[in-house]
C-alpha cells in the first residue's frame, strides 16, 4: 500500500506524488494546454521527482504518443512497461488506474479504447485537465468531430470561469464546434478564448479553422497578422498555424507568399523532420500540384525528409502525406513500395490496433487513388475516392487537412470528364463556402468544359472580386 498522497488544486488525489512532483505536473499540464515546449522538461522533472507517480508516468506516456512519432511511442512504451511491472493498482485511486489503462491501451495501438476510458474519466472527474486535453487530441487523431466537441463541452459547466485553465479549455471547445460545422458558435467561443488568453494558440487555431471552412481567407489573414507575436514562434503549433496562413495566401491568389511561408516556416533547412510538420508541408505542395504548379525541387527535399524517417505502419494519415511527397518528387517506386509494405502488414491481423482499420479502409485506398491521379488515371482516382469522401474523417485529421484529398477527387472528376459528379461536388462546396475563389475558379473551368462561356466568365469575375477585396492586406505585418 502506498503512503505518499497529495491533492492537486482541484482536490483530486495523487498517489506517490509529492508536492515537488505535483508542481512539475501542473506546469506540464499548463504547457500542454498552450503547446509550450516546456511540457517535455516539466514532465521529465515530475517523473524524476516521483518515479512511482501513476499520473506523472501516464503523462509521460501520453507525450510519447501525441506527436504521432513511431519511435517516440516505442520508447514511451518501453519506459511505461517498466513502470507497470512494479505498479500497485490496489494502492492507486480509480482516476489514476483509469489513466494507466488509457495510456496502456493507446501504447498498444488501441487509440479508440484510450479515448473511451478518457471519456469516462471526464465524466467522473470533469476538472481532470489531463483527461480532457489528451482526450481532445485522441478525438482529433481519430477524426471524431462530435467527441471533439462534446468531450470538452460536457465538462465546462463544472469549471469556474475564473479558473486559469477555463480559457484554453474553451479554445479546445471552439475547435470541436468548428469541426462539427457550428461555425458561428465556434468563432464566438474561439475569439473569447483568445481574448482571455492571447497566447492560446489552439484557440487561435480554432478561429482560423472556422475562417478556412467558410472561405473567409481575408479575415483569416487579418486575424493572424494581428496576433503574429502570439502564435508565430515558441510553441509546437507554430508550423501548423503558418500552414493555415499559407492556405489563405493561396486562396488570395498569392502563390509566391505561400511559398515564402513554406520556405521560411513549413520546411526549412533547420526542420527536424517531425511528422506533424512534414504532413503540413506535403498538404500545401499537393494543393499546388493539383493546380498544375510544379514544385519539383521542394518536393524532392520533402521526399528525402519523409524517406529519412523510415516509418513503419504506425498512422495511416502520415502515410498518405509521405506518399504525396514521393509522388510530387516523381519517386513512383517509393510510393508503390510504401503501399506494398502497408498491404503486406494488413495481411496479418492486429487485434485492437486502430491503425489496421485506418490503413485498410482509408489509407491504402487513398494512396492508390493518389498514385492513379499522378499517372493520369482519373476514372480510377474517382472510383477509389468517391466511396470514401464522406468517411475520410475516420483516419484522422481535420476537415481542412483532409480537403487536399477532397480537392483531388474534384480535380480527377474534372480531368476525367465526370461532369455530373464535378457539378455536384462544386455545388456542395459553393453552398458552404461561397467566398472561396477556388470554388468559383473551379466552377468556371467546369462551365468552360460544358461550353457555357457566359457562366464561366461570371464565375471568374466572382473569384476576382473576392481576391481583390483581400489584396490590400494579404501580406499584412507578419513575416515568416
Amino acid at each position: 500500500m502506498t503512503s505518499d498522497r497529495h491533492r492537486d488544486r482541484h482536490g483530486y488525489a495523487m498517489t506517490d506524488t509529492g508536492e515537488e512532483a505535483a508542481g512539475h505536473l501542473e506546469r506540464a499540464l499548463e504547457a500542454l494546454l498552450f503547446f509550450r515546449p516546456e511540457m517535455v522538461e516539466a514532465s521529465a522533472s515530475a517523473v524524476a521527482a516521483a518515479p512511482r507517480s501513476p499520473l506523472a508516468q501516464a503523462f509521460a506516456a501520453y507525450l510519447g504518443l501525441l506527436g504521432t512519432e513511431e519511435k517516440e511511442a516505442a520508447a514511451a512504451r518501453e519506459r511505461f512497461e517498466r513502470f507497470r511491472a512494479q505498479f500497485d493498482r490496489s494502492g492507486a485511486t480509480p482516476r489514476e488506474r483509469a489513466h494507466i489503462d488509457a495510456a496502456s491501451a493507446w501504447l498498444a495501438g488501441d487509440i479508440h479504447e484510450a479515448g473511451r476510458v478518457l471519456g469516462e474519466l471526464a465524466v467522473a472527474y470533469p476538472r481532470d485537465v489531463m483527461a480532457l486535453a489528451v482526450g481532445h487530441q485522441v478525438d482529433f487523431f481519430t477524426g471524431d468531430a462530435v467527441r471533439l466537441r462534446d468531450r470538452v463541452g460536457g465538462a465546462l459547466s463544472a469549471w469556474d470561469p475564473e479558473d486559469p485553465h477555463h480559457g484554453p479549455l474553451t479554445g479546445m471547445y471552439a475547435f470541436g464546434l468548428e469541426e462539427s460545422g457550428l461555425y458561428d458558435r465556434s468563432e464566438a467561443v474561439g475569439r473569447a478564448a483568445v481574448e482571455a488568453n492571447p497566447h492560446d494558440v489552439w484557440g487561435i487555431h480554432a478561429v482560423v479553422h472556422t475562417f478556412e471552412m467558410q472561405g473567409r481567407f481575408a479575415e483569416g489573414i487579418a486575424y493572424l497578422d494581428a496576433r503574429t507575436s502570439a502564435w508565430s514562434s515558441g510553441n509546437f503549433l507554430t508550423v501548423h498555424n503558418w500552414w493555415h496562413y499559407a492556405l489563405y495566401a493561396i486562396e488570395a491568389g498569392d502563390t509566391d507568399r505561400a511559398l515564402e511561408i513554406y520556405d521560411a516556416a513549413l520546411h526549412t533547412p533547420e526542420s527536424q523532420g517531425y511528422a506533424l510538420e512534414l504532413l503540413d508541408a506535403s498538404a500545401l505542395l499537393w494543393r499546388l500540384l493539383l493546380a498544375g504548379d510544379d514544385q519539383s525541387a521542394r518536393w524532392s527535399r520533402l521526399a528525402d525528409a519523409w524517406a529519412a524517417r523510415h516509418d513503419g505502419p504506425f498512422y495511416a494519415f502520415n502515410d498518405v502525406h509521405a506518399l504525396m511527397a514521393y509522388l510530387g518528387a516523381g519517386r513512383l517506386a517509393d510510393a508503390e513500395a510504401l503501399v506494398r509494405d502497408r498491404k503486406a502488414w494488413l495481411n496479418t491481423p492486429h487485434p485492437g490496433v486502430a491503425n489496421h482499420a485506418m490503413t485498410h479502409e482509408i489509407g491504402v485506398p487513398v494512396c492508390r487513388a493518389l498514385i492513379a491521379f499522378t499517372q493520369g488515371h482519373y476514372d480510377q482516382t474517382v472510383d477509389l475516392l468517391l466511396p470514401l469522401r464522406n468517411r475520410l474523417n475516420t483516419y484522422g485529421g481535420s476537415h481542412a487537412q483532409r480537403d487536399a484529398v477532397q480537392k483531388t477527387l474534384i480535380e480527377a472528376a474534372l480531368r476525367g470528364g465526370r461532369d455530373d459528379l464535378a457539378r455536384t461536388l462544386l455545388s456542395e462546396r459553393l453552398g458552404v463556402r461561397p467566398s472561396s475563389p477556388y470554388n468559383w475558379l473551379t466552377q468556371a473551368r467546369l462551365a468552360e468544359r460544358l461550353g457555357r462561356a457566359a457562366e464561366a466568365a461570371a464565375a471568374r469575375r466572382r473569384a476576382e472580386e473576392l481576391r481583390g477585396g483581400a489584396r490590400a492586406g494579404q501580406r499584412g505585418d507578419g513575416g515568416a
